[in-house]
């Protein structure tokens, strides 16, 4: 998967049914009432810190929003916990993504998670392990990438919730705050 073009700043916002594209680019439209918002951007400067890179995807609600959102914000988060979960040496790259894919689908959202649940983040955004369907690499302690599950419902919005975790002998480790596990809403 290619990299996004990546803003000055390092930061990607897409708001509305621009949430629903998994790598928006920048357009033209504005925020609005009720919109769901996802930010996508790096934790430092710049994106780095002393060459390495850092990612991370919040999503939150500007003011109330569609009915449907807060129980997609949960499955999201839900799927990120099964994903987390499943992280520990030894296991392939594939069930780390099947656990937080076979969570969407229990919650009805399955087609609506159209790309991999991770990647490696290192001196590259992008870069291996790749945690994909496909890909039987077995974890191994250290290594450092993103858990982002989501659902895009095209043409309405989209959901992202992205941490990075490390693989440590007991399982998985967070590099920064875990996701909420409700949809924060913000008044505009």
């Amino acid at each position: 998967m290619p990299s996004r073009p990546a803003s000055p700043w390092g930061v990607t916002v897409a708001s509305g049914p621009n949430g629903a594209l998994p790598h928006h680019e920048t357009g033209e439209r504005l925020l609005q009432a009720g919109d769901l918002v996802i930010v996508d951007y790096g934790g430092y400067p710049g994106g780095q810190l002393r060459g390495y890179v850092s990612d991370i995807t919040v999503t939150v609600a500007l003011g109330e929003p569609d009915s449907e959102a807060r129980g997609v914000y949960r499955a999201v988060w839900e799927a990120q916990q099964r994903a987390i979960e499943a992280i520990r040496p030894g296991v392939p790259d594939r069930e780390v993504d099947a656990a937080a894919r076979d969570s969407l689908a229990a919650a009805g959202y399955g087609d609506y998670f159209i790309h991999r649940v991770g990647h490696g983040v290192g001196l590259s955004v992008h870069e291996p392990p790749y945690l994909t369907a496909v890909n039987d690499t077995p974890l191994e302690e250290g290594f450092c990438f993103s858990i982002e599950p989501g659902v895009y419902l095209p043409g309405r919005f989209g959901v992202r919730l992205e941490v990075l975790a490390t693989v440590t002998a007991g399982g998985a480790s967070l590099l920064n705050a875990p996701s909420a596990p409700e949809l924060p809403v913000l008044t505009p």
